[in-house]
């Protein structure tokens, strides 16, 4: 398996390669020069796997599609490691919730429940992956890896648990200052381990992700300082994120000749995206359902066709926080594909129009409608009061407390769902992660987790600086030095 720049960079790269990249060498995203495809005989091959073995092996399978630089033995014993019940809660690793509300009108519409890992988020699923494979790779050629990331609130943490005390492996993780909620920001700067690093920038997440993009564009600083990304950027995170919609589908479905749809809270496009793959792949995805906050970048895209992102001003502060987000970096795979993966021109629409325009507009180009027809794509669009009225049907219907994003993909997922068709709605964080808006929802404190009691009153670590690419890298050299 080789994999190709979205951009046209001739490099051919293998995967162990990209994991340790990032961005390709062109500021382009990696794919699969093509998708393996899944035909019936695989697909049984993977429900069988799930079915007898569980959420490792079915993580095992599908990954080796990808990956054949790793011994499928070592790599076997990279997913037992990170898909355990002791790190995820239950056996399944990501069990089904079938939810009742008046208004689902006989669908059937289920939440998969994603967040049951060490930082109470869906990121743990690729992440802790993520960990394990920087390590395993770096102890096979003796290497250091400095990850530079950018996090609107689940991201950072997830990273800095995953490789918290990992040989080799620094973490500087910049976040938006004072935008993410109190809870969030307590899991990340309260971890005082030597090898994290956590940088409060003064502006919002897309700049964050603007410093971490022009950090990995500057090549010289990135091979002499050794730098590569967590975020969904890099390939493998993407990767290990597809192996739960196979996981969903399984549970879903008696038959592999059923079809299913999801409903993805989306702010980066790289979760939905890794539906997209999933799809690509043969997985029978009926629908992939968008649901962003007010920030509705994507929402206007599915709509209209036009790309257009937000500045700084213009990203709304919200009550689903890690949402805030109007420059989806993960859309590019998406468009590449959508563009009958023409690289000049997606390299055209990202790197010069968003650079000299801010926005591209495809809703005259024929190959649009595919964005429904052939990949399956619809979208909505979720408010504060949505959210509020959401997460209080739910709770009232059902007794299940539900966090702000998934409410959001709750929300757009219940006008659109069909008898007959299963709707899952990924889960994306537990409620503790965002307990002022259940308050205000529904006038009581979620639930915690009895390890994190306490959790924002413990000591903190955190350097504060401006929207300033030159005083990360500053930063970056002082500390590996």
């Amino acid at each position: 398996m080789r994999y190709l720049s979205t951009r046209g960079h001739a490099d051919r790269k293998r995967f162990c390669e990209i994991l340790l990249e990032g961005l390709a060498p062109d500021g382009g995203l990696y794919l699969p020069e093509s998708y393996p495809q899944v035909n019936s005989a695989e697909l049984a091959k993977l429900r069988k796997a799930w079915n007898s073995q569980g959420y490792a092996a079915l993580a095992f399978e599908v990954l080796s599609l990808y990956i054949d630089d790793i011994p499928a033995t070592d790599l076997r014993a990279l997913c037992d490691k990170t898909y355990t019940e002791a790190s995820f809660g239950t056996r399944e690793i990501v069990p089904l919730k079938l939810l009742k509300t008046k208004a689902m009108a006989g669908a059937q519409v289920s939440l998969e429940a994603l967040s049951n890992g060490p930082t109470l988020a869906f990121k743990d699923m690729a992440m802790q992956l993520l960990g394990n494979l920087f390590e395993y790779e770096l102890a096979r050629r003796n290497a250091e890896l400095n990850i530079l990331g950018a996090t609107s609130g689940d991201t950072g943490s997830a990273a800095e648990y995953a490789m918290r005390g990992k040989k080799g492996v620094r973490v500087f993780m910049t976040s938006p200052q004072g935008r993410m909620s109190p809870f969030q920001q307590a899991q990340m700067f309260s971890l005082l381990d030597e090898n994290i690093h956590n940088i409060a920038i003064e502006g919002v997440f897309d700049d964050c992700q603007d410093i971490v993009k022009a950090v990995s564009n500057d090549l010289d600083f990135k091979r002499k300082y050794k730098i590569g990304t967590v975020n969904s950027i890099n390939w493998a995170r993407l990767l290990a994120q597809v192996v739960y919609y196979f996981a969903g589908y399984f549970q879903a479905t008696h038959s592999d000749s059923q079809k299913v749809s999801f409903s993805v809270p989306s702010g980066n496009f790289g979760n939905v995206c890794a539906g997209h793959v999933a799809r690509m792949m043969g997985l029978p995805i009926e629908q992939l359902i968008v649901a962003t906050n007010e920030n509705d970048v994507l929402d206007e895209f599915f709509k209209t066709g036009v790309y257009r992102v937000r500045g700084s001003a213009d990203t709304h502060e919200t009550s689903s926080p890690s949402m805030d987000i109007s420059k989806a970096s993960n859309f590019e795979r998406f468009v590449f594909d959508l563009l009958q993966r023409d690289a000049a021109r997606t390299k055209n629409l990202f790197h010069d129009q968003l650079n000299q325009q801010g926005q591209f507009d495809l809703g005259q180009d024929p190959l649009f409608e595919a964005a429904q027809s052939k990949f399956g794509f619809l979208s909505g669009k979720s408010t504060h009061a949505d959210r509020l009225k959401t997460i209080q049907d739910i709770f009232a219907d059902n007794r299940i407390m539900i966090d702000t994003h998934t409410a959001d993909g709750l929300k757009v997922a219940i006008p659109l769902a069909k008898p007959g068709v299963p709707m899952l709605v990924l889960e994306t964080a537990l409620p503790i992660k965002f307990a002022a808006s259940l308050v205000e929802a529904l006038g009581r404190q979620p639930d915690c987790p009895a390890k994190f009691e306490g959790i924002e009153l413990l000591p903190r670590r955190v350097h504060v600086m401006p929207l300033s690419v030159d005083a990360v890298k500053a930063y970056i050299v002082k500390h590996c030095d």
